[in-house]
């Protein structure tokens, strides 16, 4: 009687788990992920390629709370962000073309990711040359968008 008593009561917990389980929204498949966070980095540079910073920054989670890394140590909030890359490029040469390569994105949960890749603005006709370097980047879903909530960029 014992036994069937546990039998039962395990039965029942696997019924209750699998219930709460179904109604449950699934998490997103890592190639779905993978590939709406490929095209948040798609939009960027395009919107950094028409000089449009602050459609570059609609990649950026815009909150007080996003954090930057670059070479003057880390930048909180959006609008910090968004004014100090207005200020490091005020101009579309400045800018140049951006491309990113050797991405490599990894689905940390159903709710975080990260991304490992190369920089490269090519600027003709800027003294200084073109740039480049490596990030990595932190995306996070918020209210159903990926969004990147931390970036460590650096130059090389």
């Amino acid at each position: 009687m014992l036994i069937f008593k546990v039998i039962a009561t395990a039965c029942l917990s696997i019924t209750l788990g699998l219930r709460s389980y179904a109604g449950a929204p699934a998490p997103p498949e890592p190639a779905a992920t993978r590939r709406a966070i490929a095209q948040v980095l798609t939009t960027q540079t395009a919107a950094w390629n028409r000089g449009d910073i602050p459609g570059f920054m609609a990649g950026y989670w815009h909150s007080d709370s996003l954090v930057f890394i670059g070479k003057k140590g880390p930048t909180y909030g959006w609008q910090p962000t968004l004014d100090n890359y207005r200020k490091s490029y005020p101009d579309a040469t400045q800018m140049g073309k951006l491309d990113f390569g050797n991405l490599h994105i990894t689905v940390l949960s159903a709710e975080s990711a990260q991304v490992v890749g190369h920089w490269h603005l090519a600027r003709p006709g800027v003294a200084a040359g073109d740039l480049q370097g490596y990030f990595l980047l932190v995306f996070k879903r918020v209210a159903g968008q990926w969004v990147i909530v931390a970036d460590h960029t650096s130059a090389s």
